[in-house]
């Protein structure tokens, strides 16, 4: 897949889940032929000159291919504390004021969706996507301007997203503008059942090499 235009951006990766639902580690299962990792940085390389895995305490850091990017891997600095403590880790450690942020196990992600979301606007916080009323805060840019609330929030134990969104200034994303690129709207998809896994190769296995 080809570089995109204009300026490559900072993607973090929150690849700390314990894949307790499927019952092992998810990223390590094989999706169209690919680990689940590895096609979530293939998805990101096009748009991203560095890509930050965020792990858990512990966690050893995944064997990855990224020819035009830089990976680098680092553990939570804030242990057990979900989504908000990830997205916190990698952004407290980018030199980028915005990156990416994206869940490790999203196997259709798509590069020219991201692409819009990084150019959409950068007088926000956050750009999020919003489909019928719900937030995807696992497929965001965020700045790093997040990072007072994100921590006030922590030390409260508040790790709900929405409650930063609230404190934040948000641009969403509209289902008509996710539709230009990915009107299936697989780029939400997440594996995180035995059948989401079987659901997933499926749908890989009609797309082709995608």
């Amino acid at each position: 897949m080809e570089v995109l235009a204009g300026d490559l951006v900072t993607s973090i990766v929150l690849a700390g889940g314990k894949g307790k639902r499927l019952g092992k580690n998810k990223l390590l299962e094989v999706v169209g032929g690919r680990l689940l990792l590895q096609r979530v940085v293939d998805s990101l390389i096009p748009v991203s000159h560095h890509i930050l895995l965020v792990l858990a305490q512990g966690q050893g850091c995944p064997a990855v291919e990224a020819r035009r990017a830089r990976v680098d891997c680092m553990q939570d600095v804030y242990p057990e504390k979900g989504a908000l403590g990830g997205i916190y880790t990698g952004l407290s450690a980018v030199d980028a004021h915005r990156s990416l942020v994206v869940a490790a196990d999203m196997p259709f992600l798509n590069p020219f969706l991201l692409r819009h979301l990084v150019t959409a606007e950068t007088d926000f916080d956050v750009v999020m996507p919003r489909i019928n009323g719900q937030i995807e805060p696992l497929h965001a840019v965020y700045s790093k301007d997040c990072l007072p609330a994100i921590q006030k929030q922590i030390e409260r134990s508040q790790l709900q997203i929405s409650i930063l969104l609230e404190q934040v200034r948000v641009r969403y994303v509209e289902e008509a503008e996710i539709d230009r690129f990915d009107p299936k709207h697989l780029s939400f998809f997440n594996v995180n059942t035995p059948d989401d896994l079987e659901e997933a190769r499926g749908i890989a296995a009609r797309m082709g090499s995608y």
